[in-house]
């Protein structure tokens, strides 16, 4: 059975399984900026994971690691963020597509990290926008305590993921780049 990227079922949740555990174990790691709100470097772990094996896999990493981080760092399980994470996995997860493949050619041009951050803008608005809002409906969460948590989370997010998140897309691509030289047939 094929899924996600060409992988067979059994290889997706391995993937989707060490992916949620790195970036949920990775987000107990941050710099406190707001009401239960922190800068976090696994958002780069996030973002890696999308853009790598896509949607399916960002959205799941996303929500289960998310859920993970709730778990651990013991101030409540939020499933209004754990969708924001989930959003912000799936948009993306786009990037192998819009991108036409290029992690897996191993070419990174500046066009496609512009689109990897602009995914990576997209997802983190409007997941944690849908986020704050829910909250604010369903928790009666004050709406200026949410709204500032959603724009804190989506520009932070989105810096650490344009910094690291494309420092460590660079490096995959670099890898896939030697891994096509190595198979080059070069008997004579």
């Amino acid at each position: 059975m094929s899924t996600s990227k060409g992988m067979n079922s059994v290889k997706m949740v391995v993937v989707i399984a060490i992916g949620a555990a790195l970036y949920g174990v990775g987000g107990l790691v941050g710099i406190p900026i707001f009401a239960n709100t922190m800068l976090k470097p696994a958002m780069a772990i996030l973002a890696l994971f999308a853009a790598v094996y896509g949607p399916i896999v960002g959205l799941l990493v996303g929500f289960l690691g998310h859920w993970l981080t709730d778990l651990f760092a013991g101030w409540g399980v939020w499933p209004t963020w754990m969708l924001g994470s989930a959003i912000v996995g799936l948009a993306i997860g786009l990037f192998g597509k819009l991108s036409k493949g290029c992690i897996e050619k191993g070419e990174l041009p500046k066009s496609a990290i512009l689109l990897f951050i602009i995914l990576s803008f997209v997802g983190n608005f409007i997941g944690y926008m849908i986020s704050a809002l829910l909250d604010y409906l369903l928790f009666a969460e004050p709406l200026d305590k949410v709204i500032t948590q959603q724009l804190l989370v989506a520009f932070t997010n989105t810096v650490v993921i344009a910094i690291l998140g494309t420092l460590l897309l660079a490096l995959v691509v670099k890898r896939n780049k030697s891994k096509q030289n190595l198979s080059k047939d070069t008997t004579a």
